[in-house]
């Protein structure tokens, strides 16, 4: 065969490989892990509790911590996303290198523990990793497989690499920014319950009752069919937000208290309606609210 015949075939190798490692889609199904479970270059990142790890996993996957991990505390605000060194280490000594595809797997129990894998979904872009994805369902959805679904004990120790982080700041919402976006009329959308929306709930780490001025409240739990592991489609997350008055389109700042509930709120945006502009409050409420001079809304006031 002829040099000139070799570069064509060469060519779609390539492609392929640069397909699978970097046009990932934000959400994939149970079906979609049984396909590529081996495959070179893919992470899967078990985010269940260990007990529930070491039950069952998908093979090859590894465990992290939630919590310990992925959160820290900064200026009195917990919830924050780590530093830049602390999450190079984190993210290499999971084993993950800057040129590979995460796969997150959920529990897919609720809107708020999918709120696990969108938080770490929205830390590993914020860093720099390009091709991340979430099981849509969670680990529900892949045992609800049966015996298609060829599962191991959560055992594996991942063999650590190197991620240099690059950190999109885009991504991230400031105090700063809040206040911008409160004078320009920038839309804000508050993905906590409508009781601590509306200033009747505390949700524990804010300082005073309240929301934003002018925020929009979305709940996370809208966002999930019946509040479960499964994301809305793309058309019905479009009449949920007209039917509430939100802004899907333009800058949006999704927030909540400490960033947690939000984050399924900036997937929902960012990635599922493809909306660029979307932004995640990190700090949010229990920020904001230890600043007495920041206004906070309280839409109820209980005597």
């Amino acid at each position: 065969m002829s040099f000139r015949r070799i570069l064509p075939l060469l060519g779609l190798l390539l492609f392929g490989f640069s397909n699978f490692a970097f046009a990932a889609q934000p959400l994939v199904t149970p079906d979609w892990i049984l396909t590529n479970i081996g495959k070179p270059g893919l992470i899967f990142l078990d985010v269940r509790h260990s007990r529930a790890f070491a039950r069952n996993t998908v093979p090859g996957a590894v465990n992290t911590s939630y919590g310990r991990d992925w959160l820290v505390k900064r200026k009195g605000v917990p919830g924050m996303i780590p530093a830049k060194d602390q999450l190079e280490k984190l993210i290499g000594d999971l084993g993950i290198s800057n040129s590979d595809h995460v796969v997150i797997l959920p529990g897919g129990y609720s809107a708020s523990e999918m709120g696990v894998a969108t938080r770490i979904y929205w830390t590993l872009k914020v860093a720099g990793l390009d091709a991340v994805s979430i099981l849509d369902g969670g680990m529900q959805n892949y045992f609800a497989l049966g015996n298609k679904a060829i599962t191991g004990a959560g055992n594996n120790r991942p063999k650590a690499a190197h991620f240099t982080v690059n950190m999109q700041t885009e991504l991230l919402v400031t105090d700063k920014d809040v206040h911008a976006a409160l004078s320009s009329g920038q839309s804000l959308i508050d993905n906590r319950p409508p009781g601590q929306y509306l200033g009747i709930n505390s949700g524990g780490a804010p300082k005073r009752l309240g929301t934003l001025k002018s925020a929009v409240n979305i709940p996370a739990q809208w966002l999930t069919v019946d509040d479960g592991g499964t994301f809305r489609s793309a058309s019905a997350l479009k009449a949920l937000f007209a039917g509430v008055g939100a802004k899907a389109s333009g800058p949006v700042i999704n927030f909540c208290n400490t960033g947690h509930w939000a984050s399924v709120g900036w997937f929902v945006t960012h990635e599922l309606m493809g909306n660029a502009q979307s932004r995640l409050y990190d700090g949010s409420m229990a920020e904001w609210t230890i600043d007495p001079k920041n206004p906070v809304e309280q839409k109820v006031v209980l005597d």
